[in-house]
């Protein structure tokens, strides 16, 4: 029931982004006001999501390159992504993968998740791509994994081995750990306002709904 749902609220998204919403929002059902503040989740509009997970997938490809950019423009918030590694065989390697992406994009200057140019977007895009369309498990092991993700974005084998316990890579990889306990409230895509309230997606019936209620949380 709760995948059908989940299913149901993604294609209602995808295709209503033009019907203007009219709901009046209300805590408990639209969104829930979160116990303890998500960390590092303060300005954005932060998605806990996995590579192992068919809603996100489905969210990444339907609904995120429409809610987005509308998001942004109308609430000023910054878009992040949280990559949960207690889903998925090679969780904390894909945790460690992207949060290099991430790295290497900060340095170079790409800031924006869905810049063509960005290292994470190449190679979220391979994983999602060889997981959901192709069936891809990676029954060769963790290295057949990263191999998909690191050819994607045009980095080696060895440099990853030399760089993913950098530091600045494992902190970031660490930070999203706190994504966990906001997964356990309604699953996983999850879509936290401002580190503070969680919206209860199944709630949600168009993009422009969606956009309205990022911005009436991000005012409080």
């Amino acid at each position: 029931m709760f995948r059908r749902t989940l299913i149901q609220a993604a294609a209602a998204l995808a295709c209503a982004a033009a019907i203007p919403s009219a709901f009046a929002f209300a805590e408990g059902t639209d969104y829930v006001a979160l116990s303890a503040p998500l960390p590092g989740g303060e300005g954005k509009l932060v998605k806990v999501w996995s590579y192992d997970c068919p809603f996100c997938f489905k969210y990444d490809a339907g609904v995120d390159p429409k809610m987005v950019p509308a998001m942004e423009k109308a609430t000023g918030l910054k878009f992040d992504m949280f990559h949960l590694e207690t889903k998925g065989k090679y969780g904390r390697a894909g945790s460690e993968l992207f949060a290099y992406c991430l790295v290497k994009d900060k340095a170079a200057g790409v800031t924006n998740l869905e810049d063509p140019k960005s290292l994470f977007k190449k190679a979220k895009d391979a994983i999602y791509k060889a997981y959901h369309k192709k069936g891809e498990r990676w029954t060769a092991g963790e290295e057949a994994f990263l191999k998909t993700g690191l050819d994607a974005a045009g980095i080696s084998a060895d440099e990853f081995a030399k760089n993913r316990k950098n530091p600045d890579v494992q902190a970031l990889a660490d930070s999203w750990k706190a994504s966990y306990d906001i997964g356990k409230i309604q699953g996983i895509p999850a879509y936290v306002v401002n580190g503070k309230y969680l919206i209860m997606t199944k709630s949600i019936r168009s993009v422009n709904g969606m956009v309205e209620l990022i911005g009436e949380l991000a005012k409080k």
